[in-house]
């Protein structure tokens, strides 16, 4: 017996995951933390597809087609600097070149088709870079910044995620609409930050250091969001965080009912 084929009005959006190109037993592996899987499913309730990071497997009209978002994932590594053009720092850095290859240049194509974009820590980063933008790749080693790494690593993981310092949130932006006022509290867990800033991306946030937290692309009509924090994880306590993807779902069952007209 076939399937009854279900109203388009039942289904969920279609939401890409950004995976990582690790090796696990000898073999290459496209990895995605179940963290974001959770969180688009459950609260943005949307089907989370991890996307691989490999540049040749991936088709931009095809995917353009087929998902109503994206959410470009944190890592341990990091953007190559030579991604936008500085040199390697002194000290050993976590690369992953298959994912620069297979994110970078597919991110100015899903957001000019009108794709819904949520990013987050190396996603964050990423979009930075793929708009022209540069980053500091050792934040806490700069005069005047404030120490954003993730901290005692004998912790619980789960404590890696808890509040570390202010959100100074720009007044009637996006991100204050979601916070609900300019102040709020965030997690920190990265090496990196941005130095300078890429061309039409609208500053949301900064930490009280000045270092930007969160921005979107002006020009964007769509829902485009870039966080330096991990919301991801903390769905569970933390209205702010839940608001995050609850918005980027509701972004996601626009783009789908407009996916429905174009490509009906």
């Amino acid at each position: 017996m076939k399937p009854t084929p279900q109203p388009f009005a039942a289904l969920r959006p279609v939401v890409a995951i950004s995976s990582d190109r690790i090796e696990l037993h000898g073999h290459a592996v496209h990895a995605g933390l179940h963290g974001y899987v959770r969180a688009v499913s459950e609260v943005s309730q949307a089907l989370p597809l991890v996307l691989p990071s490999f540049a040749d497997a991936l088709h931009v009209d095809t995917l353009v087609a087929a998902i109503d978002g994206i959410v470009l994932t944190g890592s341990p590594s990091n953007v190559a600097p030579a991604r936008y053009s500085a040199p390697l720092p002194h000290r050993e850095m976590l690369l992953d070149h298959h994912r620069d290859a297979a994110i970078l240049p597919l991110l100015p194509a899903l957001v000019s088709a009108g794709v819904p974009v949520l990013a987050v820590c190396r996603g964050f980063q990423e979009m930075n870079v793929a708009w022209g933008g540069t980053l500091e790749p050792a934040v806490h080693e700069q005069v005047g910044r404030l120490d954003h790494r993730e901290g005692d690593h004998d912790r619980p993981i789960e404590r890696w995620y808890d509040d570390s310092h202010d959100l100074h949130i720009v007044e009637g932006s996006l991100l204050s609409r979601l916070a609900g006022g300019t102040r709020a509290r965030v997690n920190s867990v990265h090496h990196q930050g941005i130095d300078g800033l890429g061309a039409g991306l609208r500053i949301e946030a900064k930490a009280p250091d000045g270092l930007v937290e969160a921005f979107s692309i002006a020009s964007a009509a769509q829902f485009t969001l870039a966080v330096q924090w991990h919301p991801e994880m903390r769905i569970d306590d933390s209205a702010f965080a839940r608001a995050i993807f609850q918005v980027f779902g509701d972004a996601c069952r626009l783009r789908q009912k407009q996916r429905q007209l174009q490509f009906a």
